[in-house]
């Protein structure tokens, strides 16, 4: 199996060998590599992956997942179980880091607010899935919004994703998976319990008021700590 290193080496490597839509002006403005993937911050060795869809404009300019608005509910509430009430002194609130992984269906940010095509997001597929089931230690992803959630869909048996998206009670409930990823060392599988919450973003007007305490509910679920 590939260290992380060369894992992300491998998924630069994909993303220059032919064009996908990135939001190349925002990563020039940062100053980035458009190119270079973003993959993950955080623990490793955590017991719980944070899960989003793509990357944002804050997520570009400092180099990590989840650290825009909605990024920082995630950050703030796992702060708050594992370490205390954030300070003034921690504005990214890395120090939830050491409790929580954070990472995405594609680690480059598309155009505008548009999520990416399914296209896409099957090509970075199995470098996501070996990422997850080869390094992370955990096995409880928290999804963070219905493009999250889906991307777990081929892991669970036919129709599963389907018929607990429709439950009125899918942000309390889980989905065991199991998730596969060829390596060149062999084919992975790793069981992970999938934990789908609301997008945390305020144009969700329904849930986004309701998303601290179920993500509250969450952590308290997942027995880590």
């Amino acid at each position: 199996m590939s260290t992380v290193d060369e894992l992300i080496e491998a998924i630069h490597q994909e993303a220059l060998r032919a064009d996908f839509p990135i939001d190349e002006p925002v990563y020039l403005q940062a100053k980035k590599d458009p190119r270079r993937p973003i993959l993950f911050a955080g623990s490793l060795s955590a017991p719980i992956c944070s899960f989003g869809r793509d990357l944002g404009k804050d997520e570009v300019a400092w180099g990590q997942p989840q650290v825009g608005a909605g990024g920082k509910l995630v950050r703030r509430e796992v702060y708050r179980k594992y370490v205390g009430e954030p300070t003034a002194d921690d504005p990214r609130l890395d120090r939830a880091l050491e409790h929580v992984l954070l990472s995405n269906t594609v680690p480059y940010k598309p155009p505008g607010n548009k999520a990416y095509s399914e296209a896409v997001k099957a090509r970075f597929r199995p470098y996501v899935a070996e990422f997850l089931a080869g390094h992370w230690e955990g096995d409880r992803v928290l999804c963070l919004g219905t493009e999250a959630f889906r991307w777990f869909a081929p892991y669970a048996g036919p129709g599963a994703a389907d018929d607990f998206w429709n439950r009125e009670d899918r942000y309390e409930a889980e989905l065991p998976c199991e998730l596969v990823a060829g390596t060149p060392g062999g084919e992975i599988r790793k069981a992970l319990i999938v934990c789908p919450l609301p997008h945390p973003s305020p144009l969700n007007r329904r849930w986004y008021p309701l998303f601290p305490g179920l993500l509250r509910a969450r952590l308290d679920a997942s027995g880590a700590g």
